[in-house]
């Protein structure tokens, strides 16, 4: 009977030992898991906020053509909106995406004119006030008009726009 006890005894200690164990590294595990995701939330996620972006409206006129630029200036990307309406002529209007090197944009201009698709190279010097077309040699490259060199740039010969309030545009 005192082995029977003993015996008892021991399965019993056995069995709350082993729920002890199960218990605490159930526990680790949990704790790990909060940890973890803990560490994933603050560190894996970025920020959500809104960027808004800066930028503005250009606008100038030489005789009866018109122009006219519109700049989103995002962290990596500028975008925008470049229209050129020259007198008695097709006008043609589009899209810009590019990139900003200190107050140098240097952007692909995906346009419509003379009813074709077309992609050229444009360059502005900004300023707060003014944004100066920039002229210099081009060449064709997978489809698109590009600067030969950026370095040889010419912003005293270009068009000249000044800055205007968006509006609605």
């Amino acid at each position: 009977m005192l082995y029977m006890h003993m015996k008892r005894k021991n399965t019993l200690s056995g069995k709350w030992a082993l729920l002890l164990l199960v218990g605490l590294a159930c526990n680790n595990v949990q704790q790990e898991a909060e940890h973890t995701a803990g560490t994933a939330d603050s560190a894996g996620k970025p920020d959500n906020h809104i960027m808004i972006p800066k930028g503005g409206c250009y606008a100038g006129q030489s005789g009866r053509d018109s122009f006219f630029l519109k700049t989103k200036v995002f962290p990596n990307v500028v975008t925008g909106t470049l229209a050129y309406h020259f007198y008695e002529k097709d006008k043609n209007q589009g899209t810009i995406e590019g990139r900003l090197s200190g107050d140098t944009l240097i952007a692909d201009y995906t346009f419509m004119s003379e009813g074709k698709s077309a992609v050229r190279q444009v360059a502005f010097l900004l300023s707060d006030s003014t944004a100066i077309e920039g002229n210099g040699a081009m060449e064709e490259k997978d489809g698109k008009l590009l600067f030969r060199s950026r370095d040889s740039l010419r912003f005293n010969e270009g068009i000249r726009l000044h800055k205007v309030p968006c509006g609605g545009q």
